[in-house]
C-alpha cells in the first residue's frame, strides 16, 4: 500500500489480496491473533476495520485514492451500520471481504459486504449508509455517486456506468 495503512492505522501490514470478480470487489484478509475476544473467535468490533478496509480498496480499485478524494474537497462519512453475525472467525483463518456500493442519486449511499471464510462459506454481513462531506462546508453533497465517477479511472469497480 503506497502512503501507509488506510485509515492512519499503526498496525502492521497484514497479507491481502484484492480481486473484482462477477462484478464484485473483494479484499482477503488473514485474522491476526491479537484480533481475536476471549472465546477465540474475531473480535466484534474488528468486523467493521475489515469492512472500511474493504471500502477504500475498492475506491483504490476504481482509481481514487484516499489522497485523491481529500484533494478533491470531499470525504467519506459513515451514518450507519449493521453487521449480522452467521459462523466465527478464527485466529489465522482467511476472509473475503466483498464490497458493493448502491447509489440512488441522494445525499447518501448504500454499503453491503459480506465476510466470507475461504471455504465460500457467509461469516458475517454488513450494510452500511455513507456519505460524502464537503470537508469546506462540512455538509453532505448532493449524489456522490456523481462526484466519485468523476474522479474515478474505472468507475465499474463502483457500480457506476
Amino acid at each position: 500500500m503506497e502512503g501507509g495503512p488506510i485509515g492512519g492505522s499503526s498496525r502492521a501490514p497484514r497479507r491481502i489480496s484484492s480481486v473484482v470478480m462477477e462484478g464484485v470487489f473483494s479484499v482477503r484478509v488473514t485474522v491476526r491473533g491479537y484480533e481475536l475476544d476471549t472465546q477465540g473467535h474475531l473480535n466484534w468490533a474488528e468486523y467493521p476495520h475489515y469492512a472500511e478496509h474493504a471500502r477504500w480498496q475498492c475506491l483504490a480499485a476504481a482509481g481514487i485514492t484516499q489522497d485523491k478524494l481529500i484533494a478533491s474537497g470531499f470525504g467519506p462519512v459513515v451514518l450507519d451500520v449493521s453487521v449480522k453475525f452467521r459462523r466465527e472467525l478464527r485466529g489465522g483463518d482467511d476472509v473475503d471481504v466483498t464490497c458493493a456500493f448502491v447509489f440512488d442519486g441522494g445525499k447518501t449511499f448504500g454499503g453491503v459486504q459480506e465476510f466470507r471464510r475461504a471455504d465460500g462459506r457467509l461469516a458475517a454481513s454488513l450494510t452500511s449508509t455513507t456519505g460524502l462531506l464537503d470537508l469546506r462546508e462540512r455538509r453532505l453533497i448532493d449524489d456522490p455517486g456523481e462526484h466519485l465517477r468523476a474522479l474515478a479511472t474505472d468507475p465499474l469497480v463502483l457500480g457506476l456506468a
